[in-house]
């Protein structure tokens, strides 16, 4: 969504301050209406001679757009997604080096080693469900609990190809199983629960705050502002058995149309200032170590049970994996442990 003039269709997007005079900054991100509407204003404020426009999409769909684009690109940086997509857009060449002012308070394995992008968030995987619908003593405790039969058709899952969370937590979920062929056996009795696949995150909020569906695996940041901010009847369980954290980042895209204001963005929504600000306003939890501990809120200052996870195998095989869910697993779940029993041959 861009919200800075009317256009029609995406080529009219990408003309300069939409006739005003103004330089364009166009933007990918998943990051929502709010923190994005956000920071358009808070940046032109600072910067009158600046139109920033960004575009509201999956985490996937921002790779394959930076990705199909990389002759001709279109956007100047790319503003949110999973660490994993964002070294595969590095590895095919497609981000620019840049090394913000606050790199030395990123730790290693949270940036690229080439500084072709730097992680901003740790975002943490939970269960949420509608609290109007599901008491607190039923709700699912773990990830397991979400094969339990009484959940059956009360489970709506955001379209995994779309969505860099929930591929995270799939790969999450292949990879603490014993093995590929076991992981994919949890998600097919998960499908199995599953009522639908939401296309989006609205269409996802929407569906379980009018009783839908119940439940749901989705983002603890996420969680909070539909919560808390906008009133949705949404409440979250930590699994016991730990959750994925993975870390959210931001790369100035390779050729970008307007490389200067888009580093210039880069440190503005980065800041220790602007960091404290998501924390507080958008319940994102900075990744800079140099953040005051005290100037964040209550709940971020707790440990979160991570789950080990091999970010490096959760790049290179994401994508084979995603497309094996969907061409034999998604609405099939029944069907694909039928022809895949536990006693079969494994397979990596």
């Amino acid at each position: 969504m861009v919200r800075s003039c009317a256009v029609l269709g995406f080529a009219l997007l990408l003309l300069a301050g939409c006739g005003d005079g103004r330089e364009t900054l166009v933007i990918y991100s998943p990051h929502g209406k709010q923190l994005l509407g956000a920071y358009e204003d808070a940046f032109e404020q600072a910067n009158p001679g600046v139109d920033v426009q960004w575009l509201d999409m999956g985490s996937q769909e921002a790779f394959d757009r930076v990705r199909t684009e990389a002759t001709n690109p279109q956007a100047s940086l790319w503003w949110g997604a999973p660490q994993t997509m964002f070294t595969k857009a590095a590895d095919q060449d497609l981000l620019e080096p840049y090394t913000p002012t606050w790199a030395d308070a990123v730790p290693d394995g949270e940036h690229d080693p080439q500084h072709r992008w730097y992680g901003t968030y740790k975002t943490p995987e939970v269960i949420m469900y509608n609290h109007d619908a599901v008491d607190s003593t039923e709700a699912p405790t773990s990830w397991d609990d979400l094969l339990d039969p009484r959940f059956s058709d009360r489970v709506i899952i955001r379209a995994p190809l779309g969505s860099g969370t929930m591929r995270t937590i799939f790969g999450a979920m292949i990879q603490r199983a014993a093995s590929v062929e076991d992981g994919f056996r949890w998600l097919a009795r998960l499908d199995e629960n599953t009522k639908t696949y939401a296309a989006n995150p609205t269409q996802l909020y929407l569906s379980i705050a009018r009783g839908e569906g119940d439940i749901t695996l989705w983002n603890l940041p996420d969680a909070y502002l539909q919560s808390r901010d906008l009133g949705y009847p949404f409440s979250w369980v930590m699994p016991a058995e730990g959750t994925p954290v993975l870390v959210d980042a931001i790369a100035i895209v390779k050729g970008a149309p307007n490389p200067e204001r888009a580093r210039e963005f880069y440190e503005f929504v980065t800041s220790s200032e602007a960091l404290i600000e998501q924390a507080a306003q958008f319940h994102r939890i900075p990744v800079r170590t140099d953040i005051p501990v005290d100037r964040l809120p209550e709940w971020m200052r707790v440990d979160i049970p991570t789950m080990p996870m091999d970010w490096d195998l959760l790049a290179e095989r994401e994508a084979e994996w995603m497309q094996r869910w969907d061409e034999n697993v998604k609405g099939r779940g029944t069907a694909y442990l039928a022809a895949n029993p536990p006693d079969a041959v494994e397979a990596e």
